[in-house]
């Protein structure tokens, strides 16, 4: 059985994201759902994505961290007020500011698990803390503040 995250029910028009776009086939696809009160999602690198031997691009982790947070955003919105997730209804924020904080080097090797916590929902505004976790251990932590994206959008 497939899981689904957020992104699954991203409208078409915003599901080309590199870092989580059901539609971009050469992105991470990354799928943020709920576990409890924190937000999930895992993806594992491939080879290509060094920094040096052995261990994770920055930037890689940076996009995971950032992807992540915009999609416990929308997550944390859904949720507070009241919307149940079906086909491309999903509420689609962008990043309006992100930090990252790397805290130890990453291993390139076995799958990366991202866990949000929600630390405040204001207006169209969410902040989220988010930690990257490689084999039972916090690599990367961050914060990441996610804008709804206003109707009128690219028009």
């Amino acid at each position: 059985m497939e899981i689904k995250g957020v992104q699954d029910f991203y409208s078409d028009e915003f599901a080309h994201c590199y870092g989580c776009g059901r539609l971009n086939h050469d992105g991470f696809q990354i799928k943020t759902r709920w576990e409890g009160d924190e937000t999930v999602s895992v993806y594992t690198p491939r080879k290509y994505h060094t920094a040096m031997e052995g261990f994770v691009y920055g930037g890689l982790l940076a996009s995971l961290i950032d992807c992540h947070g915009t999609g416990s955003g929308a997550l944390a919105y859904a949720r507070e007020h009241g919307i149940e997730l079906t086909e491309y209804n999903a509420p689609r924020f962008v990043t309006g500011s992100l930090t990252v904080n790397y805290k130890k080097p990453t291993p390139i090797e076995g799958p990366l698990e991202i866990r949000g916590k929600i630390k405040e929902i204001k207006g169209r505004k969410v902040i989220s803390e988010i930690n990257l976790w490689a084999g039972g251990e916090i690599c990367v932590t961050g914060e990441v503040l996610a804008v709804l994206i206003p109707e009128n959008f690219g028009k």
